[in-house]
């Protein structure tokens, strides 16, 4: 930092700044304490607690009036509107065209599939009446009962299926591969904020095909477009299986997972892709002449993500003092920081901020021009400073008089720890781009490293049960384990006291074979990745 802003900030804004430096130079000392973190408590304190304090200080959202809902403040929906814009253009690139859906569905729509009402019956959010009167006894009350009761949207198989079962008449009417972005409410009990809400925001993919080959082959296409997602723009590397028969999304024939660890040793599931078979389309009458000109049943898929991915993000890069942020998902790629002393300097910074943020905009990253925001707000500058490593910027750039004398920037990434180095100026700007995917490379291999160091093989032989059960002992969660797997119920009994569950079966399954099931010493079929999970 080359100067102090001159402003005048009011006594508490004050005590705060100092209090953060403070802190910050306690730490630094030789032989002291651990440096004063912006988070508290960190994440080896109380990892929970962290999270939902990163989401608060990140300014991403915070609890709402109704029970279990969130609001996404404008930081966390730039965030949600950037992997949107990169979901929806591969969604596009395969195929998929948009559409929208009700968000109520009749409820003899979802008694139209049996197993499938029955995964979803206990977190259905259920209209009954259709308008509202004055209460005699004061206020208003529910009136104008329904003829049937309405399902506010808790996913949409059914209510898609019935306009597939109109628009499907031939062969020649297939595929249909339709996307929408909607809402969705599952009435959950224990909430917390992005990854697990009773509303949320996501996008259900739904498509109906001639062939039991050309569903498959769709549902395995869009689980690896999320793969591709996770890795590539989150930084977030994951593990691609098949769900267990126990696991699978209610009414599948198969269901495809991409699996992520999170920094506490917990798994999250980031998305799924449903092959449907014909069990929908037989429910609903999604039937078709075949090119034999023979009467038959489509097969179908769904697949899905939603705003549970921000709190992946947030769980797989964050530290003890905020969020970081991929920069091809950053809403803001860098933070201008004007430094001056008073009014008369005032100027002269703000007009050369303009211009280094006109020289960043001409400069391109992932396609792109740069993304650049000037933060000119009348606050100390450690409180500026200090609200942008907490949301996660990528970059900050601190500009002052003796930075633009000098042709120089104070430059500090938010990847690395310390405190950021002056940079020539046209040096900075014109490998801003470069530096900006070192940094999306470096997040991504830093997270494999963490999850790869967290993840153990326990073969069949001689204790390998004991150990599975050590591993998994107590409240802790250890990461993955990964280790045989069969059909078998002692097996469901044996992880379901340990508060385990089988994550998937990877695609990319080891070259020795899985052996004997831990459990039962009854030959295995799979290797299967087990964890505790949110």
């Amino acid at each position: 930092m080359s100067d102090q802003q001159g402003t005048q900030p009011s006594a508490k804004k004050q005590k705060q700044a100092k209090g953060q430096q403070k802190g910050q130079q306690k730490g630094q000392q030789k032989g002291g304490k651990k440096p004063r973190r912006a988070i508290s408590p960190t994440r080896e304190e109380n990892y929970p607690e962290w999270y939902q304090q990163v989401v608060r200080a990140a300014e991403l959202a915070e609890t709402s009036p109704v029970r279990g809902c969130m609001v996404i403040k404008p930081w966390g929906m730039a965030l949600w509107e950037n992997m949107q814009a990169a979901l929806d253009r591969r969604f596009k690139e395969t195929g998929h065209e948009n559409a929208y859906f009700p968000l109520f569905i009749p409820m003899s729509y979802l008694e139209q599939e049996a197993e499938h009402v029955e995964g979803f019956a206990k977190e259905c959010a259920v209209v009954t009446h259709h308008r509202l009167e004055p209460d005699p006894e004061g206020g208003l009350r529910p009136a104008g009962q329904l003829e049937e009761p309405l399902i506010v949207r808790p996913t949409s198989e059914t209510i898609i299926g019935a306009m597939y079962a109109k628009w499907v008449q031939s062969w020649r009417d297939l595929p249909i591969k339709i996307n929408q972005w909607a809402n969705v409410v599952r009435w959950e009990l224990r909430t917390r904020l992005f990854l697990r809400t009773a509303e949320f925001l996501w996008q259900e993919g739904h498509t109906a095909h001639a062939t039991a080959e050309e569903a498959m082959d769709e549902t395995r296409l869009m689980i690896d477009v999320y793969r591709e997602f996770a890795e590539e723009w989150m930084a977030m590397p994951v593990h691609v299986g098949r769900k267990t028969p126990e696991e699978r999304f209610p009414g599948a024939v198969e269901t495809f997972s991409i699996e992520a660890m999170m920094q506490d040793g917990k798994a999250l599931q980031a998305g799924t892709s449903h092959f449907l078979g014909q069990n929908f389309a037989k429910a609903q009458n999604i039937s078709f002449n075949n090119r034999e000109e023979q009467l038959e049943h489509a097969w179908t898929t769904s697949w899905g993500v939603s705003t549970r991915l921000v709190g992946g993000l947030v769980m797989t890069h964050g530290d003890d003092d905020g969020l970081k942020l991929p920069p091809r998902l950053a809403p803001d790629h860098v933070v201008i920081l004007p430094i001056y002393r008073d009014d008369a300097s005032r100027s002269q910074v703000l007009e050369e901020a303009e211009r280094l943020a006109g020289e960043l905009r001409a400069q391109t990253y992932d396609g792109h021009p740069v993304r650049v925001r000037i933060d000119d707000r009348d606050l100390r500058g450690g409180e500026k400073t200090w609200g942008w490593v907490k949301r996660g910027i990528p970059l900050r750039v601190e500009l002052g008089l003796r930075d633009i004398e000098g042709g120089t920037v104070f430059v500090s990434r938010r990847d690395v720890d310390g405190k950021g180095q002056p940079q020539p100026r046209g040096e900075f700007v014109a490998g801003v781009g470069g530096t900006l995917e070192e940094m999306q490379r470096a997040l991504f291999e830093t997270a494999r490293a963490a999850r790869d160091e967290s993840t153990r093989t326990i073969a069949a032989g001689e204790g390998a049960a004991e150990a599975f059960r050590e591993h998994f002992a107590g409240e802790a969660a250890p990461g993955f384990v990964l280790a045989p797997w069969r059909e078998c119920e002692q097996l469901n009994a044996e992880i379901a006291k340990l508060k385990v569950t089988t994550r998937c079966l990877p695609l990319e399954q080891p070259a020795e074979p899985p052996g004997q099931c831990l459990f039962t010493g009854e030959p295995a079929t799979d290797w299967a990745l087990y964890a505790k999970a949110y």
